[in-house]
C-alpha cells in the first residue's frame, strides 16, 4: 500500500469588503470536495484559505462607516466563516491577510527578491485626490470617454464603448471619492521584475500544471513580453510596510497570495504535524493546488510562480481554474434576484442541494456554470431523493418489520455487486481528476440499476405472499448495501447525508475503501427521512428575498468626501410614452405595520379609490412607528406588475425620496388630493 499523500490545498482569498454570494460559493464547495475525497482516501489533505484584508477599498469603507479597518475586516471575517461552515466548507484553518504570520513572510519574500536584483524603483506620475491627500488608483477616477465621450467611466476603461487607457486620457477628470478634481503628482514606486521569470514561466505554464485553455491563455502574454510589476502604494494606505520603505506600502496583491503561506503556517502552530518548511522549500515532496476563478490568472500562474522562483521556494503542483456563475442563463442581476447571497440561499434552502448541483455541473474545463433554478429543482428531487434515498426508503421498512432490523447476509445480486465495485476506480479518477460531473453522471447510473433491480424484484409485492419472507429480506439487504455504496461515493459532496446515512447504517464514519465491503447479518438503526425535496415556493421566496436585499442596497449614496452628496449620473433617456404609461395615484395608507421577520419592509394597505392594494416597502428604517403613517395621502405606481415576496403579493409601489436609513420621504400630493386620483 503506497503512502498517503501530503496534500496543501488552498481557495482564492475572499475579499473582506463584503458578502459571500453563489458565485463566490461555486469555487469553495469545489475546492472542499476535492479535499473531502483526498481525506476519504487516507491521504493527508489541509484546506487553508483567509480573507483578503488589505487595500484602499477597505480603508475608504471603514472610514465612511466610522470604525478602524481592523474592526470591518474582523466584522466581515464572522460573516464568511458562519457562511463557510453552514455550506459545509470545511477549511482546516481560515485566517486573515492582516497577521504577524503574513507580516513576517511578505518582507521575508520581498527582501529576498530585492537582494537578487528582482526588484526595481523609478518615479511614476499619478494622479492625486488633493482633498482627500491620497494617490487614486484607477477605480477612483472617473470622467469622460477619451473615445465615444461617455461621461462618467472609470479610469482605465469605458464600459459603454469597450476602450482601454491611461487614467491620464480621461476628460473632466474627477476624484470618485471626494469629487475633486485629481492633480498630477510624482511618487517612487516599486516594481517586481517579472520578466526575468520570462522564461522559465514559459516552460513552467506548459509542464502540466494548468488546464490546456488556460496555458493558451497565459502564452498570448508572454509571447507579448512580460512587463515589470508595480508591487508598491503610498500612503494612506491599509497593508504591510516595505521594509526600509517609510510610507510605502506593499500592493494587496504582493501579499494577498503569500496569505495562503500565512495561514499555512498559523496552522503549523498548532498542529505539530505538519512542517512548514517541508511543505515550502523548493524542493519539496509535498503537493500544493490552488483553485481560482478565471479573472485573477495572472496574478496565480504569472506573478505568483516568478515570487516564488526568486524567493527560491517551491511553485504550485497546480493551479485549478474555474469559469464564472450565471444565473438562469444570464449574469446575476439583482434586479432579477438572481444575485443570490450565500446568507439568503442558507435562509430558505439546505446546502446539500447546491453542493450536489454544483458537483453535477462542474467539469475539468473553465467555463461557465450556468444555475438554472428549475433545472436545480428537477436534478436535486430525481437525483438525490428520487434516486438515491429512495434506495433505502424502499428497503428499511421490510427490513425492521419482517426481521427486527437485521441485514440478512448472502449477496441476492452479484452482478449489482460486482458492477458497483468494479466502478470506483473510474469514480475516483473522476474525482481526483476533477471531473465530478462524470463522477456524479456514474454514481447516478449505478443508482438507476439498484432501483431498477429493485423495482424488478418488488419486494412490497413478495411480502404479501407466504413463503417469500426471506427473499424479500435478501433483496433489501441488497438494496441497503448498495445505497452504501453509493453514500461512500457521494460522501465528499454529501457529508451531511453521509453523517445521516452512517447512524441509519449504524456504522463508524464510511471510508473510501469501505465499498469493498458488505455489511451482513448487521443491526440497523431506526430509519428516518434523509432528504427532502425541493419545494418551487422556496426557491421562488428566495429570490424574492434576494430582490429585497437589493431594495435595502439602493439607497443613495452617502455624502462625499467635500460635505456634498456625490452625483449619481442620470438614468438612460425615455420616451414621453413611456413615462406616459406609468399610471400614478393617490393612494391612502389604511394601514401601516411592520412585517415580522424583514428588517426593512413595511406592509402597507392602500385605499386608491375603488380597490384597495397591499404594497410592501422598504421604509421601516424612516418610520419605525409605521402607525403614524395611517390616514396619510400618498403616491403610488398603480400599474406595476404584483410581485411575489417572502411575505406575501407586493400589489404595486409608493413613492418616497432622501439619502436613505432615516431620511426616507414618502411623497405626498398637494391638499385636496382624493384617493384612487391619477396623478397627470
Amino acid at each position: 500500500m503506497s503512502e498517503p499523500r501530503q496534500i496543501l490545498v488552498t481557495s482564492a482569498l475572499p475579499y473582506a469588503n463584503g458578502s459571500i454570494h453563489l458565485g463566490h460559493m461555486l469555487e469553495y464547495i469545489q475546492t472542499d470536495m476535492w479535499v473531502r475525497f483526498q481525506k476519504l482516501r487516507g491521504n493527508q489533505c489541509t484546506y487553508v484559505c483567509a480573507d483578503d484584508a488589505h487595500g484602499s477599498a477597505i480603508m475608504l469603507r471603514a472610514e465612511k462607516e466610522g470604525i478602524t479597518p481592523e474592526q470591518l475586516i474582523a466584522d466581515v471575517q464572522a460573516e464568511h466563516s458562519s457562511d463557510f461552515a453552514e455550506f459545509l466548507v470545511d477549511f482546516d484553518n481560515f485566517h486573515s491577510t492582516h497577521s504577524d504570520e503574513n507580516r513576517e513572510l511578505s518582507s521575508m519574500i520581498y527582501t529576498r527578491l530585492r537582494d537578487a536584483g528582482h526588484i526595481a524603483n523609478r518615479s511614476v506620475t499619478q494622479y492625486f485626490d488633493p482633498e482627500k491627500g491620497m494617490f487614486l488608483a484607477d477605480r477612483f477616477i472617473k470622467g469622460t470617454c477619451p473615445k465615444c465621450a461617455a461621461e462618467d467611466q472609470y479610469g482605465d476603461n469605458c464600459e459603454k464603448c469597450g476602450a482601454t487607457y491611461a487614467p491620464t486620457e480621461l476628460k473632466n477628470p474627477k476624484s470618485a471619492i471626494s469629487g475633486a478634481t485629481p492633480v498630477l503628482k510624482d511618487s517612487k514606486h516599486f516594481f517586481f521584475k517579472l520578466p526575468d521569470f520570462q522564461a522559465m514561466l514559459q516552460q513552467w505554464t506548459r509542464s502540466g500544471t494548468l488546464q490546456d485553455a488556460v496555458a493558451n491563455k497565459l502564452a498570448e502574454w508572454l509571447d507579448s513580453g512580460l512587463q515589470e510589476w508595480d508591487i508598491s502604494r503610498d500612503a494612506p494606505y491599509f497593508g504591510f510596510e516595505i521594509p526600509d520603505e517609510p510610507g510605502k506600502y506593499f500592493y494587496v496583491w504582493l501579499d494577498a497570495p503569500i496569505g495562503y503561506m500565512a495561514s499555512f503556517k498559523n496552522l503549523c502552530a498548532r498542529r505539530p504535524e505538519l512542517d512548514f518548511d517541508a511543505y515550502w522549500k523548493a524542493d519539496s515532496t509535498t503537493e500544493l493546488y490552488h483553485f481560482i476563478g478565471k479573472d485573477i490568472v495572472n496574478f496565480h500562474a504569472l506573478f505568483w510562480p516568478a515570487m516564488l522562483e526568486g524567493a527560491g521556494l517551491r511553485k504550485p503542483t497546480a493551479i485549478n481554474v474555474h469559469g464564472y456563475l450565471t444565473v438562469n442563463g444570464a449574469k446575476m442581476s439583482k434586479s432579477r434576484g438572481t444575485f443570490i447571497k450565500a446568507r439568503t440561499y442558507l435562509d430558505h434552502l439546505a446546502p446539500e442541494y447546491l453542493r450536489y448541483y454544483y458537483a453535477a455541473k462542474l467539469g475539468r474545463g473553465v467555463d461557465d456554470l450556468d444555475l438554472n433554478l428549475e433545472d436545480f429543482i428537477q436534478k436535486v428531487n430525481s437525483d438525490l431523493v428520487g434516486k438515491v434515498v429512495n434506495i433505502a426508503s424502499r428497503c428499511a421498512g421490510f427490513i425492521h418489520k419482517g426481521n427486527a432490523g437485521v441485514m440478512v447476509g448472502g449477496d441476492a445480486a452479484p452482478e449489482l455487486t460486482e458492477a458497483f465495485a468494479a466502478a470506483a476506480p473510474s469514480i475516483a479518477e473522476a474525482y481526483e481528476a476533477r471531473d465530478f460531473a462524470r463522477a456524479m453522471r456514474e454514481i447516478m447510473a449505478l443508482a438507476d440499476r439498484a432501483n431498477a433491480w429493485i423495482a424488478d424484484k418488488a419486494p412490497w409485492s413478495l411480502a404479501k405472499q407466504e413463503g417469500k419472507q426471506d427473499e424479500v429480506q435478501a433483496i433489501c439487504a441488497q438494496g441497503v448495501n448498495l445505497f452504501r455504496q453509493l453514500v461512500i461515493f457521494l460522501k465528499p459532496v454529501l457529508p451531511v447525508l453521509a453523517a445521516d446515512a452512517e447512524a441509519f447504517l449504524n456504522v463508524a464514519p464510511l471510508r473510501w475503501d469501505d465499498h469493498q465491503s458488505r455489511l451482513e447479518n448487521h443491526q440497523l438503526n431506526a430509519f428516518k427521512p434523509l432528504m427532502s425535496r425541493i419545494e418551487p415556493a422556496k426557491v421562488e421566496a428566495m429570490i424574492a428575498a434576494s430582490k429585497e436585499d437589493l431594495l435595502a442596497s439602493q439607497a443613495p449614496s452617502a455624502p462625499a468626501g467635500n460635505g456634498e452628496l456625490s452625483k449619481d449620473p442620470l438614468a438612460a433617456e425615455i420616451e414621453f410614452d413611456t413615462f406616459a404609461a406609468v399610471d400614478l395615484r393617490v393612494a391612502l395608507i389604511v394601514k401601516a405595520e411592520a412585517v415580522p421577520g424583514a428588517d426593512k419592509l413595511l406592509q402597507l394597505t392602500l385605499d386608491i379609490g375603488d380597490e384597495r392594494r397591499n404594497v410592501f416597502s422598504g421604509i421601516k428604517s424612516a418610520y419605525p412607528d409605521p402607525s403614524l403613517l395611517e390616514g396619510r395621502l400618498t403616491m403610488m405606481v398603480a400599474n406595476l406588475k404584483p410581485r411575489k415576496m417572502r411575505f406575501g403579493i407586493s400589489e404595486g409601489m409608493v413613492m418616497a425620496a432622501g439619502p436613505g436609513g432615516e431620511e426616507i420621504y414618502l411623497l405626498s400630493p398637494d391638499s385636496g388630493a382624493k384617493p384612487g386620483q391619477r396623478i397627470k
